[in-house]
């Protein structure tokens, strides 16, 4: 938890614990009135990021409560993260736009927060844009502004519409559009606007949920002010759950660029693979106006339980050319319930996402972003491992078990099921296995620590994976209180909090049924973006 010794070596340190008090009693629609923003912030630098659970290489907010990833925009050396913010309190309300930014997509510099709730309207998902050429005159020629797309909503009445508000000082400072919305079909369930530019019909596209309908409806703009409906899709595929937080990109099918597909990404509420929130996407081609799908089969994201919202990052140079995205590490079963503090929330790492095919077809894998490199400390590496049946652990590779990230590769052998066991202590393990007979990967954390804060947390997640050429390969990233996933070079993801002690930090091979063989193990200790 929060370090009191270095709270009272700061001279400051009284003034900073009544705010800290002032923030960690505020919750809901609870507003705490003596605690502004900007006191929040300083209270938020005397946290110490070493507390119980917090990530040390994934993006948390200093104190208080965040949800889904906002206006992703990269502009002049700058990746900018907003997110939904609650300025004053630990659990979902009072919806603002937090901000970070970051030049490597590792370490983040926190900002003030960027666009607060006013005057009854609170700032719901969307995007942001770089205006290259100013087709909104919110800036010139030369310094082209950047264009935030958001929800305004409405508690009052629940009535949803959309809103722009526009930077020209790099994202510090924005300034609402005097003429929102600009965008409003009286509806209370009409949120989560993506825009891109598209380059053929030389116009702004908005892709935005009809939430309770589930559809998607596509608009165009010449300027970002002015929007006419173009056509809706839906509803196909899950439909149990309110559609949220669309995304619309085109890819290259297997780094071929004669040849693409577009991907549009839509969350579920609820009904999703693992249960509660996730999220599907449909691939299909898309000419300005109306988005036609392959087919209406419904494929997973993530088949973990805590990838939600994800969003691509917007205007990210030609020159480096990945599709890059990240998702809230949460899901709203128990996003609320989570055991952390003073902040709740966090965000996945940075993945690229691309387009393959194999004699399966077409289909979206993800990729962990190569600057996560930069974390990697010490080694471990093993080869060519007999796994007998059983549990083997790993007790000489002198690396905190805390933070890792793991590559893996096995044969089965004999085995029915075999594979890792990670943050193991007594009476705590999360195991990350193969099951052989029905060929899924899976991530079993019935057993991962603090499993009881809500009954829709423990479980075990799986997702098909076959064999390729008889080997299974897996790619982890292990956190304070998360696990990644990455299975089959990507094809498949597993995202899982989970909420072991700190004293859970071993690591063991295991087989069941008879013996695996490890082929290779190329492990390193993480290392923190708060040092």
């Amino acid at each position: 938890m929060l370090s009191i010794t270095a709270l009272l070596m700061n001279p400051t340190s009284f003034i900073s614990i009544i705010l800290l008090a002032l923030v960690w009693t505020a919750c809901g629609q609870e507003k705490t009135e003596t605690a502004t923003p900007a006191e929040t912030q300083a209270a938020a630098e005397t946290v110490s990021y070493t507390e119980t659970y917090r990530p040390q290489y994934h993006f948390s907010p200093a104190i208080n409560w965040m949800n889904d990833p906002n206006g992703m925009v990269y502009y002049e050396g700058e990746y900018h993260l907003f997110y939904q913010y609650n300025p004053f309190g630990d659990t979902w309300g009072h919806m603002s736009w937090g901000h970070v930014v970051s030049t490597d997509l590792v370490h983040w510099e926190h900002l003030p927060v960027a666009l607060l709730e006013e005057d009854g309207v609170m700032i719901f998902s969307g995007s942001a844009v770089v205006d290259w050429n100013n087709t909104s005159g919110f800036g010139t020629a030369d310094a082209p502004p950047l264009v935030a797309i958001y929800t305004g909503h409405y508690p009052a009445n629940e009535h949803q519409e959309q809103h722009i508000a526009f930077s020209t000082d790099r994202g510090r400072t924005w300034t609402r559009y005097d003429g929102n919305p600009v965008l409003d079909r009286y509806d209370k369930d009409f949120r989560d606007p993506k825009v891109i530019w598209h380059e053929p019909t030389a116009q702004w596209v908005m892709v935005v949920a009809r939430s309770a309908e589930h559809t998607i409806q596509f608009y165009g703009s010449p300027n970002l002010k002015d929007w006419t409906f173009l056509s809706e899709f839906g509803p196909v595929g899950s439909v149990e759950g309110l559609w949220e937080c669309p995304d619309l990109f085109e890819l290259p099918v297997n780094g071929d660029s004669t040849r693409t597909r577009w991907v549009l990404q839509v969350d579920v509420g609820s009904g999703a693979v693992a249960g509660g929130s996730g999220a599907q996407y449909f691939m299909g081609d898309f000419d300005g106006a109306t988005f036609r799908p392959d087919d209406t089969n419904t494929r997973w994201v993530d088949y973990g339980k805590d990838f939600y919202a994800a969003v691509s990052w917007s205007d990210v140079p030609a020159a480096d050319g990945r599709r890059l995205w990240l998702g809230w590490l949460n899901n709203w079963q128990y996003a609320q319930e989570i055991p952390t503090g003073p902040w709740r929330g966090a965000q996945s790492i940075p993945r690229e996402v691309v387009l393959r095919e194999d004699d399966q077809g077409v289909y979206m894998a993800q990729i962990p972003v190569e600057e996560l490199n930069v974390l990697r400390g010490e080694q471990y590496q093993a080869k060519a491992l007999p796994i007998k049946a059983g549990t083997a652990p790993l007790t000489d590779t002198g690396l905190d078990g805390r933070a890792l990230e793991i590559i893996a590769e096995f044969e089965p052998g004999q085995a029915s099921e075999f594979g890792l066991k990670v943050r193991v202590g007594p009476d705590e393990e999360t195991v990350v296995g193969y099951d052989v007979a029905s060929e899924t990967v899976f991530v079993d954390r019935q057993r991962s620590g603090a499993v009881d804060f809500h009954k829709d947390f423990p479980g075990k997640q799986t997702a098909p994976l076959s064999p390729e050429d008889g080997r299974v390969r897996l790619h982890l990233f292990v956190d304070w209180s998360s696990i990644e996933v990455f299975a089959g070079h990507g094809r498949v993801v597993i995202t899982d909090r989970i909420f072991p002690s700190p004293e859970s930090d071993g690591l063991a091979l295991y087989a069941t049924g008879g013996p695996a063989r490890l082929l290779s193990l190329d492990m390193w200790e993480m290392g923190s973006v708060w040092d």
